[in-house]
């Protein structure tokens, strides 16, 4: 329910506050008091486009604020937890909406900022608002199909959904199944020059690491006679040569420092400690002497094993330019690159996957189509039995609504086309309702339908709000949509702005929106804005049916109120 909306600067609005109660309300007023700008607030809050132009004059901001009472168990509750916004303990949610003078509008939804589009999905939910675009929208096709499908209840708007879920799902396996087809050159192109890459890298076999290894090969290879010299060099420093010179070598000389620190270190302790650091330091060169040794003898020049070497390096070189940086690159594109290869050349069995998903697809949504189309059938003809026999209390008689479904090509939502006409009266032809239905009885029937589906097992909006329901019609008519509104009202909030006394006499509370005069021109300000009751109610009334507050029209007001009883 809509407890209350708050608007500020908004076209004539500097300020006000307008309470709303359960049941019927009716907001009435001069024309251009400023009354509508409660449905231009609305719509803000209801995610509706941001006019700047609405925003008064010299003031830089707009601001509309609803307060909804949201029960327990509500779906509205979970959708309002995902965005973020909160619900107090008492179930009030607050939604905001400001529009600044400068054309950028902000949303706000339980104290969160929020995109527009969720406002307007979670606000939706909420409030119905109708008014002459409601009334042109209802002429469309599709409006007249979800009529229907909210008529029909829980269970056929579930089935709608499932149906709604196969669609969704089997356009996506065509997507992906023409994607499939359409990369298929392009996947084939991409596949073999994978294999070739594979098969190369294949046969040159190469192993992480050996590159490193045949650049330290090459290198040894191509100095062997300088590595020799400077080997053999460093061996005679050690131990000296087979030549008999007597130069003095490592290990030699640091072996005649341990004999002098042996004898030493009998009267010395701390040089007995560096004698035996200097043995160890003889092991050492010993060791090193023996190694150098060891590798001379293995260094020999080897033409054939550097031809080899440079022929192997080439091959992996090669690859390293196409491939990656050194061999372990090389091994890692492989390993993807087969992976790859695997996927591209599974295309052809993803497509007859798909293929046989669609086939399913399609089974599946003939079945549900058929079931979609047999509700729709039956639930049309006692739709409209109920909007006719609505229409015939709303000064309608003769007046006759005529639901027809006729089978159509798939598509989203069925293979059914629905379409509502009117027989104005008896004996004339059925007539679209887009052709041949007046504004005043386009209010009537919509009325009429509102009032049907709120009494259907799928009405569950929990507020309506009417402006101009009234157009084109007057007399007894109106006093008939005055009941009809007071019975919807028994179901649902519903909040009518309202020019017919007939309408406003049925009200359970009556607003009264009126425009003063200030320095800056005309506004409604909090104090313009008031809950009629009593005296001031009749009033209000009289000015309505005569444009002026005389006892002829209170006696006229007094006689509606007492007349708007429904029973």
């Amino acid at each position: 329910m809509l407890e209350e909306i708050s608007l500020e600067n908004i076209g004539v609005i500097t300020h006000a506050r307008i309470p709303l109660a359960p049941g019927l309300t009716a907001i009435t007023g001069e024309t251009g008091a400023g009354k509508t700008m409660l449905l231009t607030g609305l719509d803000l809050l209801m995610g509706g486009k941001a006019d700047p132009g609405r925003v008064r004059t010299g003031t830089d901001r707009a601001a509309a604020e609803g307060t909804f009472v949201i029960p327990e168990g509500s779906a509205v509750r979970e959708r309002v937890a995902d965005a973020g916004g909160e619900i107090d303990d008492d179930g009030a949610l607050v939604v905001l909406r400001t529009v600044a003078a400068a054309g950028r509008s902000r949303a706000h939804l339980g104290g969160r900022t929020v995109p527009q589009s969720v406002l307007a999905e979670i606000s939706g939910e909420l409030v119905t608002v109708h008014g002459q675009a409601d009334q042109l929208r209802l002429r469309s096709p599709r409006r007249q199909r979800e009529a229907l499908d909210a008529y029909l209840g829980a269970d056929h708007l579930a089935l709608l959904g499932r149906y709604r879920d196969a669609w969704t799902e089997r356009s996506a396996v065509l997507d992906e199944a023409a994607r499939l087809v359409a990369e298929r050159d392009d996947r084939a192109r991409e596949a073999e020059l994978l294999r070739l890459g594979l098969a190369e890298i294949e046969r040159v076999d190469p192993r992480a690491g050996e590159d490193t290894e045949l650049d330290a090969l090459v290198e040894r290879l191509s100095n062997v006679e300088e590595i020799r010299l400077r080997a053999a060099e460093a061996h005679a420093a050690l131990v000296g040569d087979d030549s008999g010179d007597s130069q003095p070598d490592a290990v030699g000389l640091v072996d005649h420092a341990r004999r002098a620190l042996d004898h030493a270190g009998e009267h010395d302790p701390e040089l007995a400690s560096l004698a035996a650091r200097t043995a160890e330091i003889g092991y050492v060169l010993a060791e090193i002497a023996a190694e150098l040794s060891s590798h001379l003898a293995g260094l020999e020049a080897d033409p054939v094993a550097l031809e080899r070497a440079h022929e192997r390096r080439a091959e992996l070189t090669t690859l390293m330019r196409s491939y990656g940086s050194d061999a372990a690159e090389v091994l890692d594109w492989a390993s993807r690159a087969g992976l790859r290869l695997l996927e591209l050349e599974g295309g052809d069995e993803r497509l007859v996957e798909l293929g046989e998903r669609r086939d399913a697809l399609d089974a599946l949504l003939a079945e549900l189509a058929d079931a979609l189309g047999a509700a729709r059938r039956r639930g049309a003809e006692e739709f409209a039995a109920r909007v006719t026999a609505e229409l015939e209390g709303l000064a309608m008689a003769g007046a006759r609504l005529v639901v027809d479904v006729a089978a159509a090509e798939p598509g989203p939502y069925g293979a059914d086309d629905v379409s509502i006409s009117l027989v104005p009266h008896a004996g004339a032809p059925a007539s679209p309702l887009g052709r041949g239905a007046s504004g005043g009885e386009l209010s009537r029937v919509m009325l009429a339908v509102e009032v049907v589906l709120a009494a259907s097992p799928g009405g569950d909006t929990p507020s309506f709000v009417f402006d101009e329901i009234d157009a084109g019609i007057g007399g007894r008519a109106a006093l008939e949509v005055g009941a009809r509104l007071a019975r919807l009202a028994r179901d649902a909030q519903v909040v009518v702005v309202t020019h017919l006394a007939q309408v406003a006499a049925y009200a359970d509370q009556h607003v009264v929106v009126t425009k003063s005069s200030a320095a800056d021109g005309d506004v409604v300000t909090q104090s313009d804005v008031r809950t009629v009751t009593g005296d001031d109610r009749l009033a209000e009334l009289a000015r309505m049916l005569s444009g002026q507050d005389s006892e002829v029209a209170r006696t006229h007001a007094a006689e509606l109120l007492r007349s708007a009883v429904v029973g």
